[in-house]
């Protein structure tokens, strides 16, 4: 968990490091979007449709994984 904890960390550090050089040199989030052809709005909208299209497909895979995780757990030797 720390080593998570500490990779979190770093990335937040980082990217924080980094869009402040960005800021410096006065380039925005609307400018990097822009460049690729997309505005905020349209990337919420695909966020949202890649957010309906991946939770019931998370789900109806759940459904097989799980199961097929608990019988493995259950039936695995006793570590000592």
């Amino acid at each position: 968990m720390y080593q998570f904890l500490s990779t979190v960390i770093k990335i937040a550090v980082f990217s924080l490091l980094v869009g402040a050089g960005l800021s410096l040199i006065d380039i925005s989030a609307d400018d990097i979007l822009g460049y690729v052809g997309l505005s905020p709005m349209a990337l919420w909208v695909y966020l949202n449709l890649f957010i309906d299209w991946a939770i019931p497909n998370m789900i109806l895979g759940a459904f097989i994984v799980v199961p097929v995780w608990l019988i493995i757990y259950l039936f695995r030797p006793p570590s000592t």
